[in-house]
């Protein structure tokens, strides 16, 4: 675990961003029991750490994906902290709907993407992929060629690493699930107890609790 995602983890279960209830197990919209939840949204709330995830985010950006001419956010979790980025590399923004407008222009990207711009995608949290990705497929389409993907949170589900992986998106997050657990237990979050269960809804998460 780098210093990197210890310190991130240890700042989003902090201001409760990040909530680990193994024992009373969230609902997520998909239907799916989870012992975690991440709200990201609320780093806005907190100046001090919005600056920090804007900082390095953009530190991650400038690492491996320097090539990039622009900056998208995937709407809505990932509008304020892709402009944020934007705002500190100097780069233009722009986000993905889920889907375009029923009304006017229609637009599915919102902004100006210049033709065969470079850009990287920023997601607030990572799932099973299938929004993020979406957002790739329109920018791809839109005509314009996606470098990589960053990203405040992954759960690291082997389904969404394998989506990655065949869509040719490089994806570079401050923070993971496996960060997460290790800096909870660290500071009696959780208990070692806990850890199996933790462990084994990620194996399997469509089906946990069934």
């Amino acid at each position: 675990m780098s210093s990197l995602e210890k310190n991130t983890a240890e700042k989003l279960l902090k201001i409760k961003a990040i909530k680990l209830q193994p024992s009373n197990p969230f609902t997520w919209a998909s239907g799916w029991k989870s012992p975690i939840y991440c709200d990201n949204r609320k780093i806005l709330s907190y100046p001090n750490l919005r600056s920090y995830v804007k900082l390095e985010l953009s530190h991650l950006i400038l690492e491996h994906f320097r090539d990039a001419d622009a900056i998208a956010g995937v709407a809505t979790g990932a509008i304020a902290p892709g402009a944020l980025i934007a705002d500190a590399l100097g780069l233009p923004f722009v986000y993905i709907r889920s889907s375009p407008k029923d009304h006017g222009l229609e637009n599915l990207i919102e902004g100006d993407l210049k033709p065969k711009s470079k850009v990287v995608v920023v997601e607030d949290l990572i799932s099973t992929g299938s929004s993020s990705l979406k957002a790739v497929d329109a920018i791809r389409a839109d005509g314009s060629d996606v470098v990589g993907m960053v990203a405040i949170f992954t759960y690291g589900f082997p389904v969404a690493e394998k989506k990655f992986k065949d869509a040719q998106v490089e994806l570079k997050t401050l923070t993971n699930y496996e960060a997460v657990l290790q800096e909870a237990l660290k500071i009696d979050y959780i208990a070692e107890s806990d850890l199996d269960t933790l462990q084994e809804w990620r194996k399997a998460p469509a089906e946990w609790m069934k």
